[in-house]
Order: C-alpha cells, then sequence, then structure tokens
C-alpha cells in the first residue's frame, strides 16, 4: 500500500505582537473604566466589581508571555478590546487566504514542490471567516493548483483531523499531495474583557505538505505510522456565534457568543483522555512511550502540557522531549502542535520516533505517529 509522507512544513507569524504588560494595561484600564460607571450598583451589591489582571497572574496560569496578533490597536484599545480587521471587497483575498497563501508556498519551498504538484487543499481551523464559498477553495485557486479544496472544522484539533484527511487521500490514491493549512485568526473570536481568558490566543497560520512516499527523496521529510482521533462532546469549552445568532438583537456581544471555558474541568478531564490516547496509539502500532523522542503537543496550556508528557511518559518531560511555544505564540488553536513541529523537529536524526497530538473543544484529540526518514 502507498504510504503518506509530511514532506514539508510552513509557518505565517503575524508581525504585530502583544506583550503580557501591554495586554494587562488595556485590560486594567477597562476594568478601572467599568468599576467607575457602575461604582453605585457595585456598593448596593446589584453588580460585582471586576477584578484586575497581572502578568505574574497570566504567566502562572499558563505559561503565555507574548502573542502575534493580526491587530493590535484594537485589541489595546480598552474602549474596544477587539482586533479591528475590516471587510474586504469580494474580488479581494481573504484575510485567511493570504495567511494560507504565505504559510502554504514555505511548505512547498521546504519539499521542494510547487502548486502544480498538489492535487488538494484542506484548510482546517477553529472559525472560518465565512461559511462559503471554502476558504479552501479560494486558497487552492490562489495558490493555482488543479484539484479539490474542503474546510474542516473541528476546534483545537483541526489540524491534525485534516492531517489524517490528507493521510486517507494519499493512502487510498485519490491525491499525490495534499496540503493541510490552518489559519488560525483566534483573536476574532477571544472575549479581551474576561479576565480568565483574555490573554489565551494569539494569530498563526501553519501548512504540512502530504505526499506519497515515492515522491519523495529518501531521507526527507517523515513517514506517517499512524493515525487517530477521538471525539467526546462537551460544553466545557464553547462559541456559539454563528449566522443564525448574527446581529445586535440576538445578543453577539454577550459572552457566550465568544470563547467561553470552564478551564479547571477542561484540564481534568481532557488530561488524562490524552495520554491515554497517545499511549494506547502508540500501542496499537507496538510501540511504547519510551521509544519517542519528542511529542508536539497542543499548545494550550503549559500545566496541562506537562501533565500529559508526565502521564505518557511516566516522568517529567525535558524541554527537548516536549518543546512548548506557548511563551512566544500563546494558543493558536489547531496551529500550536504544528507550530511546535515545524520549529523543533531540524535536530531529528533518522529512525527517531515523535507524536504530534492536540486536543480541544469538543472534546477532540488527534494523533498522529511520524518517523523521521
Amino acid at each position: 500500500m502507498t504510504k503518506a509522507v509530511i514532506s514539508g512544513t510552513g509557518l505565517y507569524t503575524p508581525p504585530a505582537t502583544i506583550e503580557n504588560e501591554e495586554l494587562v494595561q488595556a485590560f486594567n484600564a477597562y476594568v478601572d473604566n467599568h468599576n467607575r460607571q457602575y461604582a453605585d450598583e457595585i456598593a448596593s451589591g446589584a453588580r460585582d466589581a471586576l477584578q484586575p489582571s497581572a502578568p505574574e497572574f497570566i504567566e502562572k496560569a499558563s505559561g503565555i508571555k507574548r502573542r502575534h496578533v493580526i491587530d493590535r490597536e484594537g485589541i489595546l484599545d480598552p474602549e474596544r478590546l477587539c482586533p479591528i480587521i475590516p471587510d474586504r471587497p469580494n474580488d479581494e483575498p481573504s484575510v485567511q487566504c493570504d495567511m494560507s497563501v504565505a504559510a502554504a508556498r514555505e511548505a512547498l519551498d521546504q519539499a521542494g514542490k510547487s502548486a502544480a504538484d498538489v492535487d488538494a487543499v484542506i484548510v482546517a481551523c477553529s472559525n472560518m471567516q465565512r461559511p462559503y464559498p471554502a476558504i479552501s477553495v479560494e486558497v487552492q485557486a490562489a495558490l493555482g493548483i488543479d484539484g479539490f479544496a474542503y474546510d474542516v472544522n473541528v476546534a483545537c484539533s483541526s489540524a491534525t483531523f485534516g492531517l489524517q484527511a490528507a493521510v486517507n487521500a494519499v493512502e487510498q490514491g485519490s491525491a499525490n499531495a495534499v496540503l493541510v493549512i490552518s489559519p488560525e485568526i483566534c483573536s476574532g473570536h477571544l472575549n479581551f474583557r474576561d479576565r480568565d481568558s483574555h490573554f489565551i490566543f494569539g494569530d498563526a497560520c501553519t501548512a504540512i505538505l502530504v505526499e506519497r512516499e515515492d515522491r519523495v527523496a529518501p531521507g526527507k521529510g517523515y513517514d506517517v505510522l499512524g493515525t487517530r482521533l477521538k471525539t467526546q462532546f462537551s460544553n466545557n469549552i464553547r462559541n456559539n456565534f454563528g449566522f443564525l445568532n448574527r446581529g445586535d438583537d440576538a445578543g453577539v456581544g454577550a459572552p457566550d457568543k465568544l470563547f467561553v471555558q470552564q478551564g479547571r474541568k477542561v484540564f481534568k478531564e481532557v488530561s488524562p483522555m490524552v495520554a491515554e490516547t497517545i499511549q494506547s496509539h502508540l500501542a496499537s502500532v507496538d510501540l511504547a512511550p519510551s521509544d519517542l523522542k519528542r511529542m508536539w503537543l497542543h499548545q494550550a496550556n503549559l500545566n496541562m502540557n506537562q501533565l500529559i508528557a508526565r502521564r505518557v511518559l511516566g516522568r517529567d518531560a525535558t524541554i527537548e522531549e516536549a518543546p512548548v511555544i506557548l511563551d512566544e505564540y500563546a494558543n493558536t488553536s489547531s496551529a500550536g502542535s504544528i507550530i511546535a513541529f515545524h520549529l523543533h523537529n531540524s535536530d531529528l536524526s533518522t529512525g527517531d520516533l515523535g507524536v504530534i497530538c492536540s486536543f480541544g473543544a469538543g472534546y477532540s484529540i488527534g494523533c498522529v505517529i511520524i518517523r523521521k526518514r
């Protein structure tokens, strides 16, 4: 049977950044304005006062120090606390298309391929700019790819779910090469007025090229040894915004129309599920956790990643074994594990084994075992 190989990866990083201190300054100005505006209601007990944030709180809770964003001015405006991303005319490329093309071109360059070598595009991310036409078809056209394309949304696991779809397409013969692209504009659905989550997300886009092994030069890329997906419904991470509840009358400004989570429940429930999924997936291909050289985990929370790695390995993982990009990028949803892979794989040797694993709302878990060729 034809086997699939990851032959290239790409990363688009927005140039604008926001440090924790800047974000906290804007959030606390909003808190001060809110508490002054509702001082009488707060004094009477009719309304709770908002609590300020702090850089130390953010880093301890998440491991995040800064984030890259599409727009920083709107986010850092205490009167707005929301990115300014203007609509574009229909005859101009969408923001997600521009991000995708940049990341895809790097992946193609790394693989030594061109758009003419690609048969399919899967755009897999948490939130699409529009329902249709599919962002993936727009990206396909922008790159000049002759084939097919479709969008995938499984929240923070979108990239690994898309990766499995690409592997299946290659191994079953419906495509010779597939681009999986994750243009995550997470700042657009983050509630920057919520102290418990205002710091979580950043923006980025990743791309992965998956090809037939006979099209990849010997010793180049990573063999895909197996993929595994798991879902289990939960309301503990949720975003209710959609075309059926658009407009002010539908309460678009309400907190549950943006990202909302019950963080402690997510930590407690998802961590063991992820560790068990990785362990059982390894066992299914006759591998043990001790065989792993590296784990590229979803970059949601430093404490969560450390716990998952400890459960998988039976000990604390070194920073080399479970690299972290949270401090620089924050949570970039499905792009996070792919950013970690893109930035931290060049030191591996032939035969080294690793696992790309993402997890998030759904609950959803995607696990991909790979081996350096």
